[in-house]
């Protein structure tokens, strides 16, 4: 199991986090901090440090940052994985917090697709990581690092086909995976993009493997087509 401490001043942000955290296998919650002075108390007692595999940390808290929390861990020599799960989107945090060793980086608010999809990226990333050779050859390490790229487990480190972006593409992957199975019209709606904008991304996981277009049929008319998550 993946210990994780849950680092938050909202009471309902941990409460999400830790239902989140409950409904993803391979994973448990060993501890949770309202604050970072309490974070680095849990992180730096003996008795609970070799439990927390994973500390999703907020960014902004009364006594102090999620960054200074991060940078004190750090100092310590402690390799303790950190996904930042905050509001704050700044670039320069954001590159301060890459800086240090962060795996991934949560902006708020998301939905349960998107953060299953961040932690089982990094599950598999740990899982890989477990059974890496003592030497990894080139192509071993491209799959460590694909494992945490959004797409990592379709094909890592494949560029994307000009006008699609990254961000676009994980909010259709999340609706849909969440969803199971959308028409081009429910997912756009889903995300906010245009019907022919969505279809084009829609496709692209069609040709990584992602989806399966299959035909819905109703109670009348031509049938329609509908994109269905492979796992």
């Amino acid at each position: 199991m993946i210990g994780v401490l849950i680092v938050d001043d909202e009471p309902m942000s941990r409460e999400l986090h830790r239902t989140y955290i409950g409904r993803l296998e391979g994973f448990e919650v060993v501890a949770e901090a309202a604050g970072a002075r309490a974070a680095l108390a849990q992180v730096f007692d003996p008795n609970l440090r070799e439990r927390i595999d994973l500390i999703l940390l907020d960014m902004t808290m009364p006594d102090g940052s999620g960054l200074d929390v991060l940078r004190q861990i750090r100092a310590k020599r402690l390799t303790t994985d950190v996904i930042p799960v905050t509001g704050v989107r700044d670039a320069e945090t954001v590159r301060r917090v890459l800086a240090h060793g962060a795996v991934h980086y949560l902006v708020k608010p998301f939905t349960f697709a998107v953060f299953r999809e961040r932690l089982e990226q990094y599950r598999e990333y740990r899982e890989k990581l477990a059974i890496a050779k003592e030497e990894p050859t080139q192509s071993d390490i491209d799959a460590l690092i694909g494992a945490l790229r959004p797409g990592g487990s379709g094909r890592p480190g494949q560029e994307l086909p000009k006008g699609l972006s990254p961000d676009s593409l994980e909010r259709v992957r999340a609706a849909i995976r969440e969803r199971g199975a959308l028409t081009a019209a429910e997912a756009a709606e889903l995300v906010g993009m245009s019907r022919v904008t969505t279809r084009r991304y829609l496709e692209y996981l069609q040709d990584i493997g992602r989806v399966e277009r299959v035909s819905r049929y109703g109670t009348g008319g031509r049938p329609i087509s509908e994109y269905r998550w492979q796992d």
